[in-house]
């Protein structure tokens, strides 16, 4: 039981992410050739930091992001959330861990495509801690201008319309971090920057870090640090 409060009383604290010589095996031969701020680097993540990483085709952006997340372990050195090793955790901690500290959009949105845009975005909600009112995700949906999909199949959305709801999706839950891949590639600059608008403000609220992964430039964040992938 001490051990259990021990390990609880840790994940309350505010959350660091760190790489230790990370390099994804795939990629290895590659990658080892290249200078990267981020693969084979000792570097530590610190919320509420904005991290933007500024990922080139080729050099493993969305390996990154799995790899973050713990959906790859195929990859040399070690990750750590706060002082444990990722690939040390059982599953309930990693499900604590999704649930109340990391939230993630994905490069492939990952919603259900028979569900209404609603009912993924709620799926989340309520499979969480319920951390805001449902009324909420009518207000996020209005300010990314989706409202008027949100009874709608996801699979029957336009790419840019399921990005929103997958940022609407990454929102509703708690987090420290909110890691993203890509997630304005199919906005248009307006629609992008009220997205981004969104995050911040969101983001802002409950003193988390940023991790983004995109090809180019940009100035949709006040980022504290910037990398090359």
């Amino acid at each position: 039981m001490a051990g259990l409060f021990l390990w609880f009383e840790k994940l309350i604290q505010a959350m660091t992410i760190s790489l230790h010589e990370v390099v994804p095996v795939p990629l290895k031969e590659k990658l080892l050739q290249q200078v990267s701020g981020i693969w084979n680097s000792d570097i530590v993540f610190t919320a509420p930091e904005w991290i933007k990483i500024k990922a080139p085709s080729g050099t493993g952006k969305t390996t990154f992001i799995h790899s973050l997340y713990k959906m790859r372990t195929d990859y040399t050195g070690i990750i750590k959330w706060g002082e444990r090793d990722i690939n040390s955790l059982a599953a309930e901690e990693l499900a604590v861990y999704r649930q109340q500290k990391i939230s993630v959009v994905f490069q492939d949105l990952r919603l259900f495509p028979n569900l209404t845009a609603f009912e993924n975005i709620e799926l989340n909600r309520v499979l969480q801690t319920v951390y805001c009112e449902k009324e909420r995700i009518t207000e996020m949906a209005q300010a990314l201008g989706v409202e008027h999909i949100m009874h709608q199949p996801a699979v029957r959305c336009s790419y840019g319309e399921q990005q929103r709801v997958a940022i609407i999706r990454a929102l509703v839950q708690p987090f420290e971090w909110l890691i993203m891949d890509e997630p304005f590639s199919h906005l248009d600059k307006t629609n992008a920057g009220k997205a981004a608008a969104l995050i911040a403000e969101a983001c802002k609220e409950r003193n988390a870090g940023i991790i983004i992964t995109d090809l180019h430039d940009d100035d949709h964040f006040a980022y504290s640090r910037k990398f090359i992938l």
